[in-house]
């Protein structure tokens, strides 16, 4: 039997009024079943329940048994990475688009929820995290935590990057690209893939490393585990020309002679599934494979 939950915390998508009706039920269903609720800004103002407590990522993180994820993918990775750092698991409602992170359909929302929430029916999955950090001259200039992918891109201008990838202190190559993409198995099947990256599944001790239209055809998508070190030393490179990017939204301007080192978390995060979660149904469904 998997243990219960008490205290829920939703996170809805910002500027999103299509959450309301979600929220709204989601909300009611818990108070009606007595569970403590907390919610962020963005489901909170949907809502004129005075039980229900307004809280930060941190009370969350630090208060909650549970967080549900009301939105698309993209913010469900902004909730992965804001509560990296604490226990809290993780369950996703699809007010999204494509939702490969987020399980549930609004229709289904209720028998969802009784299933989860009142039978503790349902699938606890680990998945990884990675952590970069910049460093030039030898300091630390920044750093970030990527869900699904960290990559080293261009920007501000047409040309294309030169770098070299060590694995582990171990030369891999060096490469001149649009880029690189540093990606999870639960990245696997975001831009990783559309850069001709292989799939993963989520739960594999894996990083995938993809070249963005490199100039050497013969350099391709490489899987390392997941215990590599991963570095990268920009060469070639004018100023504002490179840009580090942690999920596409923790963005660090890279400078020629930075080094980029890439980590698996040591935390994973937990997401909470549906008992009859079926990871490849998901990829035939959301990839259209029929």
């Amino acid at each position: 039997m998997n243990p219960p939950f008490h205290t829920i915390g939703i996170i809805g998508k910002q500027h999103a009024p299509v959450i309301k009706e979600s929220v709204t039920t989601l909300v009611n269903f818990l108070l009606a079943h007595h569970f403590k609720v907390m919610v962020n800004a963005s489901a909170a103002q949907y809502l004129e329940r005075a039980e229900v407590l307004t809280a930060d990522y941190a009370t969350i993180g630090d208060q909650c048994d549970l967080a549900i994820v009301v939105g698309g993918d993209g913010t469900f990775l902004a909730a992965a990475r804001s509560l990296c750092d604490y226990t809290i698991p993780l369950l996703g409602v699809n007010e999204g688009r494509l939702g490969f992170l987020v399980d549930i359909s609004p229709p289904e929302l209720l028998r969802r929820m009784e299933e989860i929430l009142l039978r503790q029916s349902y699938i606890s999955e680990e998945r990884c995290l990675l952590h970069a950090e910049v460093f030039r001259n030898g300091k630390s200039i920044g750093e970030g935590n990527g869900f699904n992918d960290i990559i080293l891109h261009k920007w501000n201008m047409a040309r294309m990057i030169e770098f070299d990838t060590y694995v582990d202190d171990h030369l891999l190559n060096s490469q001149r690209s649009d880029g690189l993409i540093v990606a999870t198995p639960t990245g696997s099947t975001a831009y990783a893939l559309s850069g001709g990256g292989p799939l993963l599944h989520p739960t594999l001790d894996a990083i995938v490393l993809v070249p963005i239209c490199p100039h050497t055809l013969t350099n391709r998508p490489i899987v390392v585990t997941s215990r590599s070190t991963i570095k990268l030393i920009v060469n070639d490179c004018h100023r504002d020309h490179a840009q580090l990017a942690c999920d596409g939204h923790i963005n660090i301007p890279l400078q020629e002679h930075d080094q980029v080192i890439i980590r698996k978390k040591e935390r994973p995060i937990r997401l909470i599934h549906p008992a009859d979660h079926d990871h490849f149904e998901v990829l035939r469904v959301k990839l259209r494979w029929g």
